[in-house]
């Protein structure tokens, strides 16, 4: 996945262009991580790109969009659960230090992880594991990006 839509990832989400997205939510858009070294990363995006930080929004989006987080959340989890016997949790983070827009982290963990990582934050894990090419989003990663699309759909039709 190469192009110019990582230079403005919300406003290619908005056309429909970012080829990462898994499905358009009700504050933004649930999309799947440029690198899977922890399968099931996502990450959700405002759908107003001017926004750098929750306090930004008017309290219903907020509302909304940590509702977004909440589903997102939900559905890596229920995916990873089936998929992995060794999954942990999942962990949600709203950072924005490095990106300029507000989003979300959703950070699946599993026990297969190095023991010198896996109770800490998934940022100090070596450089290398974020730009290891068998770590790169790709097709292969078709079947995971489905089945979180699916079960976000299915958390969302449930009251």
């Amino acid at each position: 996945m190469t192009g110019d839509w990582r230079s403005d990832r919300i406003g290619a989400a908005l056309k429909g262009d970012n080829p990462t997205v898994l499905r358009r939510l009700e504050a933004g858009f649930a999309v799947i991580g440029d690198v899977q070294f922890l399968p099931g990363y996502s990450v959700l995006l405002v759908d107003e790109p001017h926004v750098q930080r929750l306090s930004d929004l008017p309290r219903p989006k907020r509302l909304s969009f940590l509702s977004d987080m909440d589903h997102l959340g939900e559905a890596v989890e229920r995916v990873c659960r089936r998929t992995d016997p060794a999954f942990r949790r999942v962990n949600l983070e709203i950072l924005g230090n490095t990106d300029p827009f507000l989003h979300a982290h959703i950070w699946p963990r599993f026990e297969w992880e190095p023991s010198n990582v896996v109770s800490r934050p998934v940022w100090l894990y070596p450089q290398e594991r974020w730009s290891d090419e068998q770590f790169k989003l790709g097709p292969q990663h078709d079947a995971l990006r489905d089945a979180i699309s699916n079960e976000l759909g299915q958390l969302r039709s449930t009251p």
